[in-house]
Formats: C-alpha cells, sequence, structure tokens
C-alpha cells in the first residue's frame, strides 16, 4: 500500500525544528512502516531494522532548523535508511571477518600456550628438585599448597622470617634455573602464570 505523503510536509517540518511532539508523530506514523519495510529487505533483520528506524526518526528529531532545508521528506527518510542499512551491513562483515580471524589465531595460541605451559611445568618440576630440601619444602607448601608464610612456620616449626628467606633464595635460584635452561618466552610464561 503507497504511503500518503503528508499535507504541507513543510510547515510539519518546520513544526518538528521547534521541537513539536505531534508534529514529530504525524511525520513518524506516516513513515515508519515505508522505512522498517525498505529496511527489512536490506537487513533481513527485525532487530536491525527496527534500529535503522529508531536512528533514521531520532535523526529527524535532532537536526533542528535544517529540517527547512529537506524538499522531500519521504526520499530523504529512504535515504537516511538506505545508509544507515549499509553502514550496519559493513559493521557486521567487520565483525565477520575480525572474528573469523580471533578464533583462528586464539585456537593457533590456545595450542602454543599450552605446549609452552606443558614444557614449563616439566621444567619447573626439575628445578625444584635441585632446590635443598628445606627451601623445596618451603616453596612447595608456599607456592603448590598456597599457605601463608606464618601457616608455613607453624607447621615447620621455623620462624616466618625464615620461611621468607626460604622462598626468596628458592625463587631465585628457580628465576635463574629457568632463565639458563629456557627460552625468554618460557620464562615470561613462568612469571605470567605465577608459577615463579
Amino acid at each position: 500500500m503507497a504511503v500518503e505523503p503528508l499535507h504541507n510536509e513543510a510547515e510539519v517540518l518546520g513544526r518538528i525544528a521547534t521541537r513539536d511532539q505531534e508534529a514529530f508523530r504525524q511525520v513518524y506514523t506516516c513513515y515508519h512502516k515505508r522505512i522498517y519495510n525498505f529496511s527489512l529487505r536490506l537487513l533481513r533483520s527485525v532487530q536491525l531494522a527496527e534500529e535503522v528506524v529508531q536512528e533514521t526518526f531520532l535523526k529527524i528529531w535532532l537536526m533542528g532548523e535544517e529540517l527547512k532545508t529537506v524538499n522531500h521528506l519521504e526520499a530523504y527518510l529512504v535515504t537516511l535508511s538506505r545508509n544507515k542499512s549499509l553502514d550496519i551491513l559493513r559493521r557486521l562483515e567487520r565483525e565477520r571477518r575480525s572474528d573469523r580471524k580471533l578464533s583462528w589465531s586464539e585456537a593457533h595460541n590456545e595450542t602454543e600456550e599450552a605446549i609452552l605451559l606443558q614444557d614449563t611445568r616439566q621444567l619447573l618440576d626439575r628445578g625444584i628438585l635441585l632446590l635443598p630440601a628445606q627451601q623445596r619444602l618451603v616453596y612447595q607448601l608456599c607456592k603448590q599448597e598456597g599457605l601463608k608464610y606464618e601457616e608455613v612456620a607453624l607447621k615447620l616449626n621455623i620462624s616466618p622470617l625464615t620461611v621468607k628467606t626460604h622462598m626468596q633464595q628458592a625463587l631465585r635460584f628457580l628465576r635463574t634455573y629457568m632463565h639458563n635452561n629456557t627460552d625468554l618466552a618460557i620464562v615470561a610464561l613462568t612469571i605470567m602464570t605465577g608459577f615463579l
């Protein structure tokens, strides 16, 4: 069904320019179905078509005095909605491309990180075995069991300061050991994952 154009379009637009809500309602009632159907054909999405309708009419409401320069409102609304629809299609295409790249990149990175992590754990375990017995015990209780210095001190019947000293020495040795036995990527990963 064809849309019947507004009578005295220039006068209605002039009223909208002065924030006349009734005039705006007239324009919306007259043209929103046309804009919605046009956008729906382009976007094939009810939600996106509604978004275009809202943005198109919001633009009209916000134009103010500039509205008085519009000669043929229906053509102007269609042009606005077409441009907004094309913007959305471009945005969706960019998102699709970005998602494809991201999913490949994430899968690739996750595989690399899993291998690095496994190598790191094995290397760290070898380093821990080389620690003096007391340092090894303190390190395991603090880092692997998550106990606080005070808890370890009570458990081993030593002072918290001694626990701290053992921990510092263990960490210093392990960092040097990791650094000397691997590349920078594994050292960085070890620090980031909180092993050291």
